[in-house]
């Protein structure tokens, strides 16, 4: 083998050797500050696309899982939403925060709009044969897909996919 074809080869290889380590890097999520530390970045991970909300029981969400009541027609406005949530046990002392991700920017977004500016909001008790109820104030900053990351008391409840059209 030539000089100029052994230089080609291993200039080839050394290319090749570094575009594949640089597809392989996995792209870090810019998460904002004030986020709750329990938010972890492996959670927007779970995000399928394709679970939309579904009307029940005049709400919009995952049926027997969350519901919201106001969600059926979301706007860039601002609007009220009454959460409602099954399967939680106790309520006295339940926490619910809400993360927003828009999936075109690939951004996180606090949606909730309450006097602290919060992530976080806590549950009262029963209501519409939900096993937990709160309403809140809700504003998202752009049109297109959204993936709302409810967790209460600190651990991931539920994911829930909706369409921001107005």
């Amino acid at each position: 083998m030539s000089k100029v074809r052994y230089l080609i080869l291993i200039f080839s290889i050394l290319i090749l050797g570094i575009f594949l380590s640089s597809c392989s890097e996995e792209k870090k999520m810019a998460l904002p500050d004030g986020l709750p530390e329990y938010v972890l970045e492996d959670d927007f991970n779970m995000i399928d696309w394709e679970r939309k909300a579904v009307n029940f029981d005049d709400m919009l969400g995952n049926q027997n899982i969350v519901g919201v009541i106001g969600a059926n027609m979301p706007s860039l406005n601002g609007q009220k939403w009454m959460w409602h949530l099954w399967g939680i046990d106790e309520v006295i002392s339940n926490e619910l925060t809400v993360v927003g991700y828009h999936k075109e920017t690939q951004t996180v977004h606090p949606i909730l709009m309450n006097a602290n500016n919060d992530w976080t909001i806590t549950l009262g008790g029963k209501n519409n044969g939900a096993d937990a109820h709160v309403p809140s104030a809700v504003k998202f900053t752009d049109k297109g897909d959204w993936a709302l990351l409810l967790y209460v008391d600190d651990q991931l409840f539920d994911i829930l996919v909706v369409n921001i059209n107005e």
